[in-house]
């Protein structure tokens, strides 16, 4: 890959819509110091769909299911060498699976991620450290108003 191929990427917005209001999973980098959404690049042969499960199941420990597709945001990322490269994130809205989904907080994989939160859409709106994740938010909050 060179310095000026976009680098593809997905991720989701994980709900837990059994609160009022409803709540969404926001992920701790300690690596950058930022409050994001969960994502990451795709792997040679895998679907974006497959991407954005695999990596919201390694960043956060949580098993979700893809309810639809949501947004594709594209912004400038800083490579390692401080090089800026294009970057295509494609975001899926998703719902955790399983008995323990949502309530406790699960534990991050320590790696890239080191805090989990499930956050108001007012509480995630301070905590998130770009633009581009806050009118993610906008999105997904007249969404949810919508639904209810």
């Amino acid at each position: 890959m060179t310095d000026h191929e976009q680098i593809v990427a997905a991720g989701g917005l994980v709900i837990d819509d059994s609160t009022k209001p409803p709540r969404v999973l926001l992920v701790h980098r300690q690596r950058y110091d930022d409050w994001s959404f969960p994502k990451g690049k795709a792997l040679p042969g895998e679907s974006l769909a497959q991407t954005a499960l695999r990596e919201v199941s390694e960043e956060t420990g949580l098993q979700c299911r893809i309810i639809s597709e949501f947004a594709s945001v594209q912004y400038e990322y800083r490579s390692q060498k401080g090089h800026a490269r294009p970057k295509m994130v494609h975001y899926y809205l998703m719902r955790a699976e399983g008995t323990d989904a949502v309530g406790d907080t699960p534990d991050p994989d320590g790696v890239e991620v080191d805090k989990l939160e499930w956050l108001t859409p007012v509480q995630a709106a301070e905590r998130l450290s770009y633009e581009y994740d806050r009118n993610l938010l906008r999105q997904l909050d007249a969404k949810l108003d919508t639904q209810q």
